[in-house]
């Protein structure tokens, strides 16, 4: 709204940004409660990050399964971290000696944890740009307050706009 209200920087005109602006898809606003599955952290911060989407507008029911994938996804990722604390980065490398028939340490190997905890800090950061919950998608997203009054809509598109003259007509 605020595009329609300044005039379009890609000069695609007021009229194309109204009707875009019309047949956007809209989803309910408000998300649902918690799902009752989602335990622990994963409850803690689908409760922080829906009151945040609230207060920016952006808290719409269609949505509630992609909250709920970053929710676990941030889940994932601590559980995975805690691993990594208790038992490193890098795990023995085992392998049968031919000789002796037993077990032997071969050098190390990064541990399983490590590429799961950053399959699910990617998994949480797309979940995350897609809701602006990150500082550069919070950058790219505009909201307004929701209105309830279409007339608000004409009244800006209404308003008089500063008319830049020709190079022409400041030539003179």
């Amino acid at each position: 709204m605020l595009q329609i209200a300044e005039g379009d920087p890609r000069k695609l005109g007021v009229r194309k940004l109204e009707e875009k602006l019309k047949t956007e898809a809209r989803g309910d606003r408000g998300l649902p409660r918690c799902p009752d599955h989602l335990q622990g952290v994963a409850r803690k911060v689908w409760n922080i990050w829906a009151r945040e989407l609230e207060k920016m507008n952006l808290d719409c029911r269609p949505d509630a399964q992609m909250l709920e994938g970053a929710c676990i996804a941030y889940e994932t990722m601590l559980e995975c971290y805690q691993t990594i604390k208790k038992q490193g980065r890098a795990i023995p490398k085992r392998v049968l000696d031919p000789e002796t028939n037993r077990l032997v340490v071969n050098g190390l190997t990064p541990h399983p944890a490590v590429a799961q905890m950053n399959g699910a800090l990617n998994l949480m950061r797309a979940f995350c740009s897609e809701f602006g919950l990150s500082p550069a998608s919070r950058s790219r997203i505009v909201t307004e307050s929701p209105s309830d009054n279409e007339d608000d809509l004409l009244e800006i598109l209404s308003q008089p706009r500063e008319r830049k003259p020709p190079v022409d007509e400041v030539a003179e």
